[in-house]
């Protein structure tokens, strides 16, 4: 789905500083594949170049085996839905409005509703159990109910991809989780390709597929949950002294610091 060959990323103005150096990777398609690193080493700044917020100083990023500069505006947004950290929330706009928000790439002649874009609303609203909000304005609800909005907004945009910076951000733990399981849910049943950066060690190795570690803008480790609940893997991404420790009756592991 992405693909990213030897990408560098540089910020702005007279000094230019190398956020980003060397980036090789491959999004399997279908998978939920978690960025994750310290803060700084560059993880919203990838996510970014896949959305096009940002362009590479070089190298090569690709979506569908084409150059991702190469795809029309239009084209994109019917493949690739981004969501930013902290949204804004316009103060006087309902669910059902903003949800349809959605359907920008889709909709009809002079930007007109038909059926097909509101089967596709009232679908995304269920999907993430958000209908019965339907009416309330978005300003009103919880940080899980909003953010489980936001995430239906990107379901009606129909979009095979997903691009989440932090969708789990302010959010209290059981919250977090329940988030978390909506977007893994939802990528069995309709078959997303999610990439999300997330700071959660133990909602890392629980949720995600495919994991990309960064550290001063390079990648400094890829690979599975199971492979990354290591403590020897842990302390080298976090450069902290981080181990874990095996659920009684499960297969899963979760970290602490010693």
């Amino acid at each position: 789905m992405f693909d990213l060959k030897d990408v560098t990323f540089k910020s702005d103005g007279k000094h230019p500083k190398t956020l980003l150096d060397d980036i090789t990777v491959s999004f399997p398609t279908g998978a939920f594949s978690a960025i994750v690193g310290h803060n700084g080493s560059g993880k919203s700044t990838l996510l970014k170049l896949l959305a096009r917020k940002n362009k590479p100083a070089s190298g090569d990023i690709t979506l569908d085996r084409a150059a991702l500069a190469g795809h029309g505006t239009r084209d994109f947004a019917r493949k690739v839905a981004y969501l930013p950290q902290n949204p804004v929330v316009p103060p006087h706009l309902s669910v059902r409005e903003l949800v349809a928000f959605g359907r920008y790439p889709w909709r009809g002649a002079f930007g007109r509703y038909r059926t097909e874009d509101h089967a596709m609303i009232d679908r995304a609203m269920e999907m993430t159990h958000v209908t019965e909000f339907s009416d309330r304005l978005v300003a009103s609800l919880s940080g899980g109910e909003r953010q489980r909005v936001w995430l239906a907004m990107l379901l009606a945009q129909d979009a095979p991809v997903l691009l989440l910076d932090e969708p789990t951000s302010a959010l209290d733990v059981g919250h977090q989780r329940d988030i978390l399981h909506l977007i893994a849910t939802l990528k069995d049943e309709i078959g997303l390709t999610v990439i999300a950066v997330l700071h959660d060690i133990d909602m890392v190795g629980r949720f995600a597929d495919h994991i990309l570690a960064l550290r001063g803008g390079r990648t400094c480790w890829q690979g599975d949950a199971q492979n990354f609940m290591r403590g020897d893997i842990l302390r080298d991404i976090f450069q902290t002294e981080i181990d874990v420790i095996a659920v009684p009756g499960s297969t899963r592991f979760v970290s602490y610091v010693a």
